[in-house]
């Protein structure tokens, strides 16, 4: 396999597509030496095959707001791979939404989610509608139109969508009601549906908690846990929430909380009301996170500003892609951070790992570690399946035990000589191996 040849083709065919190709060049360049020691890989185009989507759905969602004005919205769904399972991936509601953007989030998941061990396979939709400023019955015509297009696509052995960024139990709620009268069917279609119809205890704090998780694992290969650490925290969305709840749980304190407009800088922590006051904060239409320095004393808020710069043991980006950069990264370096841990997709830049593991600071690619959120998808489809619902304590059991063997199965394969975990190639050849012999059984389909 060549690496820079691959990504020279799929720049000819994809250009402008920059989140998609970065994605794809690092698995790549993770896998290359497993892939060239398996011929079987080669001959069967596993790596062509694999970083082209099955299909590319792409539709107009027209909607009316209050005042009867009409407005169109583009639409996608991207099945990327099935070898192991029905499609499953989120759906992203927020004006950034593009074509490349979804490629490279329908890529990872297909490799996260054969991480989780569970039998789903890739996929990623969405569409640039905003949520923001829009009244709940704005949100369900434009959902019930989006549905409309999506339903005949879909189905629970076929291809199952979940929420992400602008799309939580509201916007699932208004899909999963729309699907359900156009295929008169009451199936588990989608995840992070309602505790009274189907959802699964945990699911909005399933990715924060996971994260956690992984993060502990990761500590304690080098003798060292969450109590007395302080952490630094970007986002203030669900995986922020989570990860608040479950590393204040676990005896850290987390400083800082992040959004478009800044970061805030609480020393005291952000425990008990606090974190109850992010789920105020986001329930609100201004995406910004100043308020919380207004709310609270002894608040800094550095507008404009990412909270990288603060002095921390432990750092957790969960906001978007690209958010952390070199020299991001460099400045936790300095100040001593030992551990960062990706609860967003893809939100290190390539300049910034490289930095982070040459000077051996544990690391742990999203992929792997916000893992947790698709791995409660899972278990949501499988009690669906059952018809039955398992307690909180049975659902966080399984999640916990989903992250250690993730971990388990990156430190595997992602051990160097000198000792260090390589996460990154250890999470990529991890996910590969199991999709890559997948298709191997199945042929060239």
């Amino acid at each position: 396999m060549n690496v820079d040849q691959i990504i020279l083709n799929l720049e000819k065919k994809h250009p402008g597509e920059k989140e998609y190709l970065q994605a794809v060049k690092e698995v790549l360049e993770s896998i290359e030496e497993t892939y060239n020691e398996n011929p079987q890989f080669e001959t069967a185009g596993i790596i062509e095959r694999l970083v082209e989507p099955d299909r590319i759905f792409t539709f107009k969602v027209p909607w009316t707001d209050d005042e009867g004005n009409a407005h169109v919205n583009l639409g996608y769904r991207i099945q990327f791979n099935n070898a192991i399972g029905p499609y499953k991936g989120g759906l992203r509601f927020h004006p950034s939404v593009n074509l490349s953007i979804l490629k490279f989030l329908g890529f990872e998941q297909i490799f996260k989610n054969s991480l989780t061990t569970l039998p789903m396979g890739g996929a990623k939709g969405g569409s640039d509608f905003n949520p923001k400023a829009k009244s709940k019955s704005e949100i369900m015509r434009f959902c019930q139109s989006f549905m409309l297009e999506l339903w005949h696509n879909i189905g629970a052995e076929t291809d199952v969508p979940a929420g992400d960024i602008g799309v939580g139990g509201q916007e699932i709620g208004f899909l999963y009601g729309m699907y359900k009268k156009l295929a008169r069917k009451h199936t588990g279609v989608l995840t992070g549906k309602g505790l009274n119809w189907g959802g699964s205890l945990i699911r909005p704090e399933a990715t924060g908690f996971g994260v956690v998780y992984f993060a502990k694992e990761m500590l304690g290969t080098i003798g060292e846990t969450f109590k007395g650490k302080t952490v630094a925290l970007s986002g203030f969305g669900n995986v922020a929430w989570g990860v608040a709840q479950k590393a204040t749980e676990l005896g850290a304190k987390v400083v800082t909380l992040s959004g478009p407009d800044g970061f805030v800088y609480d020393p005291a922590g952000i425990s008990g009301e606090k974190i109850e006051y992010m789920l105020e904060l986001r329930a609100t239409n201004e995406d910004i996170v100043r308020p919380y320095s207004y709310e609270f004393e002894n608040v800094e808020f550095h507008q404009d500003k990412h909270p990288w710069e603060i002095k921390v043991d432990i750092a957790l980006p969960c906001a978007t892609q690209n958010e952390l950069d070199i020299e991001d990264a460099q400045k936790l370096i300095d100040n001593g951070c030992l551990c960062i841990c990706e609860g967003a997709n893809m939100p290190c830049t390539p300049e910034a790992i490289e930095v982070i593991q040459k000077h051996k600071i544990l690391y742990g690619p999203g992929k792997a570690a916000n893992a947790g959120g698709v791995g409660t998808s899972g278990l949501e489809m499988s009690q669906n399946s059952m018809k039955m619902n398992w307690t909180r304590k049975e659902v966080d059991d399984k999640l916990h035990q989903i992250m250690k063997d993730i971990h388990h199965a990156c430190k595997t394969h992602g051990t160097q000589k000198d000792g260090y975990i390589d996460y990154v190639k250890g999470a990529n050849i991890s996910g590969f191996i199991k999709v890559a012999n997948a298709m191997l059984d199945q042929g060239i389909v």
